[in-house]
């Protein structure tokens, strides 16, 4: 089931506001940028390369996705190993809160979201 209208316009305030601040300075930005994207239930934050061989054609790279579960109102948190599928983040699988969602992204203490 697809999150409500109120909770896409909360993703895009918060998830919006922490993306901006990641983003890279605009004069590098047409070698990497940062975004996001609201997907069913589930936000994905990804970074954007120009592709080698062709350069005026983009490639994404996934950086941390968080799934919320509206029966048990809890936000579960994933990354992506390089097996290119997505795996639960086990050092914090679970929250009821966004915002801490996106601290624990931000951290990073473990090297799996930013590298």
């Amino acid at each position: 089931m697809a999150i409500s209208e109120f909770e896409i316009k909360r993703l895009e305030k918060y998830v919006g506001e922490y993306v901006r601040k990641k983003r890279p300075p605009q004069v590098v930005r047409h070698q990497l940028d940062l975004a996001f994207r609201i997907v069913n239930q589930s936000f994905e934050i990804y970074e954007i390369w120009p592709k080698y061989q062709n350069p005026e054609e983009t490639t994404e790279r996934s950086v941390a996705k968080a799934t919320y579960v509206k029966s048990k109102k809890i936000w579960k948190l994933y990354w992506k190993r390089s097996d290119l599928r997505w795996h639960s983040y086990k050092q914090f699988p679970t929250s009821k809160s966004l915002e801490e969602i996106l601290e624990v992204i931000d951290k990073d203490t473990n090297g799996c979201f930013w590298g």
